[in-house]
């Protein structure tokens, strides 16, 4: 962002955008392509590197495994949240595809992957908690680690979790879920790639 769009007298003009809005601007084709909407504003999306998008695939297919038809494993898919209207890496809600006539408002898991991203991506933890998802999955690249955030309350995640590739993984919402980050992480690159 430029230093300018920084300054407080630029943001206090920057003219807010609601979900319906946005929706609007998508089905016209005036959304950008590669943006996301975030606390009313529209965010451009950052190009994705492969580390990142093996890390988020591995995860996304291992889930579908482990949480078969009664849930639906959604791949940088929309939730339509109050004033924001997310894309996470991987999201988790109850249910089939063909039980929602529009996006979810909340998911019973939530994923980011971070490779460069990390101080935006602990961002969203708020956004997630606010709309009730039961736990966000942070997955920091760089530090070889996961920060699991659990039970939203007011806004905030009540309970934080730093846990290394090397170790074991239970989801407290989605109890089929237990995962081997070791098998998961084995044979990928050490450093940002």
């Amino acid at each position: 962002m430029p230093n300018q769009l920084k300054a407080p007298g630029f943001m206090q003009r920057v003219v807010p955008v609601s979900v319906k809005t946005w929706h609007w601007m998508i089905a016209e084709g005036m959304a950008p392509k590669r943006a996301e909407l975030i606390r009313g504003v529209i965010i451009e999306k950052m190009s994705k590197s492969i580390l990142h998008s093996q890390i988020a695939s591995i995860l996304a297919r291992t889930l579908e495994l482990l949480v078969g038809m009664t849930f639906w494993v959604r791949r940088e898919d929309p939730l339509t949240l109050e004033e924001s209207e997310p894309e996470p890496d991987v999201s988790v809600v109850a249910g089939r595809p063909q039980d929602y006539p529009a996006h979810p408002s909340t998911a019973k898991l939530v994923i980011e992957v971070s490779v460069s991203t990390l101080a935006e991506d602990r961002e969203m933890a708020g956004i997630y908690a606010e709309a009730q998802v039961e736990e966000y999955w942070l997955v920091n690249a760089s530090e070889r680690n996961i920060e699991m955030h659990r039970r939203p309350m007011n806004g905030h995640y009540s309970e934080k979790e730093i846990v290394p590739f090397t170790a074991t993984i239970s989801s407290q919402s989605l109890p089929e879920v237990t995962i081997d980050l070791s098998v998961i992480f084995a044979g990928l690159p050490a450093t940002k790639a």
